[in-house]
């Protein structure tokens, strides 16, 4: 049974999932979705082509069944640095000994270990740090060579066959693109999806050659996950459609107590840009095991949306979680809860960007201090490169922003958005058609009753990306009638229709 017209988020910030063995049948997707989800993650770090291609299907479906966008995020793994293997097994450091590390395929010992990455030998230098598995084990280069770095042991008593490894403050001379993730990609954007996350990202470089190889077949999303990229953050903003602050990578390589202050940096610099921004990794960790979180997680999700990201992720919690569909809940209810809070309104009214000397920034900054004066329902935008909407995203308006776009893809990347509720619509004929739809569309959708305002932007002529221009305030009745066919809903309202057209219009030229 179709349900579209009840499915809506009763908050503005959205909420990533990643699919796995606890999450990739098709009923728990469906679950997964009516619990909250706007955005799934296929993590191709593990996974099959056919699994992930299965969840595809999945999602595909859900969306025909509830005729909402599903949001499908393609997460590439990246180069993967590891140790080799040991002869015996794990084995026992101790502080202050000796251990080399070097290019040869021998099974290691407590003396030595192969490490089969030239790029690494050829950047190291004295006194440079490695952290091994996570950073468990940390060691410090006395001498190096081609091929080998004789190093001291810091800190870590044990290390086991293939640990990661993670140089710090090093630029490494690898593409973000391995062999598999080139073939992951292909396959991602054939199967169809609407962003895709590059990992192992260092340089505005690393973004220019992904993006090179989607063309624009999908949006590109960066995550943050290595200092270096963090000084070089306002130029990857600029080159990416969104970002990710990817907490756990970022923790390994940078002191702990750094990583909230480069979180609340990147969500800035995102909003600033008017990118989607995520924030991710350990969020409710504790519930892969058990159904509830603990306060530190519930106030770890509530800082994010406090910050104003646009999504907060789950990974191996919704992946391989006994309690999946419970921490989506949970989720849910902490962005909602936060929402309410006066505060929280306090912080997003405070932190509105400064506008370019645009008609469109204009227009839109206008939207949001109208919908809070007129205290309107909802504020609706129509797009088709996505422009408008997301430019309404970055004013973190108080009330959801209708987006209706005849893009397929644009409807669904704009998912990830803040606040964003996307519906797929026929093209506009005209401006009175554009006004019509969107109250119609906005009652259907249960954002705007009866008797309240709708506040509207868009681009005059249609279809012309970066030209918002126009802003008009429409009221909402429910006369009678059948909702459009767009809505797609077996038990949707009566149509709502527009009276007196308008309290207010501004109309100017394209930028």
């Amino acid at each position: 049974m179709n349900t579209s017209a009840f499915i809506r988020r009763y908050r503005q910030t959205k909420i990533v999932a990643t699919l796995g063995p606890s999450s990739s049948t098709p009923g728990m997707i469906a679950t997964l979705f009516t619990s909250g989800v706007d955005v799934f993650r296929l993590n191709f770090s593990h996974g099959s082509h056919e699994n992930h291609g299965a969840c595809v299907k999945a999602l595909r479906d859900v969306e025909r069944e509830t005729g909402r966008p599903v949001a499908i995020l393609a997460d590439l793994q990246g180069p993967k640095l590891r140790l080799g293997t040991f002869a015996a097994g794990p084995v026992a450091l101790e502080a202050g000994q000796t251990f080399r590390l070097d290019l040869s395929k021998e099974p290691g010992d407590t003396t030595r270990v192969g490490m089969p990455h030239p790029e690494i030998f050829a950047v190291l230098e004295p006194e440079a740090e490695l952290l091994l598995d996570d950073g468990k084990v940390r060691l410090r280069v006395t001498a190096c060579g081609p091929g080998f770095a004789e190093t001291v042991v810091v800190s870590g008593m044990r290390l086991s066959d293939r640990k990661g490894v993670n140089v710090p403050g090093v630029v490494l001379p690898l593409s973000p693109l391995t062999a598999k993730d080139r073939a992951d990609l292909a396959f991602a954007l054939d199967q169809g999806v609407d962003w895709v996350a590059l990992s192992f990202v260092q340089r505005p470089e690393d973004v220019a050659e992904a993006r090179k190889l989607i063309g624009g077949r999908a949006a590109l999303l960066s995550k943050l996950e290595k200092p270096q990229a963090i000084q070089h953050l306002e130029r990857i903003v600029e080159l990416s459609d969104g970002v990710m602050v990817a907490r756990g990578d970022l923790g390994v390589e940078m002191p702990p107590e750094d990583v909230p202050l480069i979180q609340k940096r990147i969500v800035r610099e995102a909003r600033l840009a008017g990118k989607p921004v995520i924030v991710a990794t350990q969020m409710l960790e504790s519930m892969i095991s058990a159904p509830a979180p603990t306060r530190a997680e519930a106030s770890d999700v509530a800082t994010a949306v406090f910050d104003g990201a646009d999504a907060v992720m789950l990974s191996a919690e919704t992946a391989s979680g006994v309690y999946p569909v419970e921490a989506v809940s949970i989720m849910d209810r902490i962005a909602r809860r936060v929402e309410q809070d006066p505060l929280y309104r306090t912080m997003m009214d405070a932190k509105h960007p400064d506008l370019e000397h645009t008609t469109a920034d204009a227009i839109t900054a206008a939207a949001r201090q109208v919908a809070e004066t007129v205290q309107a329902a909802a504020i609706a935008t129509y797009t088709t490169s996505g422009s408008t909407t997301l430019r309404a995203s970055r004013e973190r308006p108080a009330v959801p922003i209708l987006c209706l776009t005849s893009n397929v893809a644009a409807s669904r990347r704009l998912v990830l958005a803040y606040g964003v509720h996307s519906v797929l619509t026929e093209d506009v004929q005209n401006f009175s058609d554009m006004v019509q739809k969107a109250v119609s569309l906005a009652y259907a959708h249960g954002l705007a009753q009866a008797g309240q305002r709708l506040v509207i932007t868009a681009g005059v002529p249609f279809g012309m990306p970066g030209s918002t221009n126009v802003l008009r305030i429409a009221w909402v009745e429910r006369p009678g009638g059948q909702v459009p066919i767009e809505t797609r809903a077996t038990h949707a309202p009566t149509q709502a229709t527009v009276r007196a057209a308008a309290d207010a219009a501004a109309v100017a030229g394209t930028d």
